[in-house]
């Protein structure tokens, strides 16, 4: 089929568009920009004085700076005078605000120690290992190291370690025995 075989004639689509103020605001901004960005660099290139990092005059060389000194102001409680000349030295009330601070928050922030901590709710528990004195128990919650007198997960305390036969054994203050197996 050709172009020609058509019933009825088709016209050419328009593609010529008239260009609106903000077409040509637009591309006139666009080149203002292009020709700023072009010629800024050039700008900065010759005139490095405006630009750049400035380096103070003292740090060139290691002599002091000519600048007077400041005086010293000592704000220590030693360095007061007494400014009435009648007042012997030893009555004069201290001239700084003081307080006493109380004790609160001043226990260690870690907790008690991890012998003296309790255990999360009862639970059972067996003997994992002994060694100086001390024994590795696990439970549910998690492996713990306990000495004679450590709160056991069963709310009682360790009484003892001991070894009976080849096996070491614990026994709580409750009178209950555990054994590693």
């Amino acid at each position: 089929m050709r172009e020609s075989d058509a019933d009825e004639p088709v016209a050419p689509p328009k593609l010529a568009r008239k260009r609106t103020v903000t077409d040509k605001m637009l591309a006139c901004t666009g080149l203002v920009l292009a020709g700023a960005s072009a010629f800024f660099p050039w700008y900065v290139f010759l005139n490095p004085d405006k630009f750049g990092i400035h380096v103070a005059e003292g740090d060139r060389t290691r002599d002091l700076p000519d600048w007077p000194g400041r005086e010293v102001v000592s704000v220590s409680p030693l360095a007061m005078i007494n400014k009435n000349p009648g007042e012997p030295k030893d009555l004069i009330p201290d001239p700084l605000t003081t307080a006493t601070v109380s004790n609160t928050g001043r226990e260690d922030d870690k907790g008690p120690p991890a012998d003296q901590q309790p255990f999360p709710g009862k639970s059972g528990f067996h003997l994992l290992h002994v060694v100086n004195g001390r024994a590795l128990i696990e439970d549910d919650t998690g492996m713990y190291v306990v000495k004679v007198g450590s709160v056991l997960p069963d709310n009682s305390r360790l009484a003892s370690i001991e070894q009976r036969g080849e096996k070491w054994v614990i026994v709580t203050s409750a009178g209950d025995v555990y054994g590693n197996n």
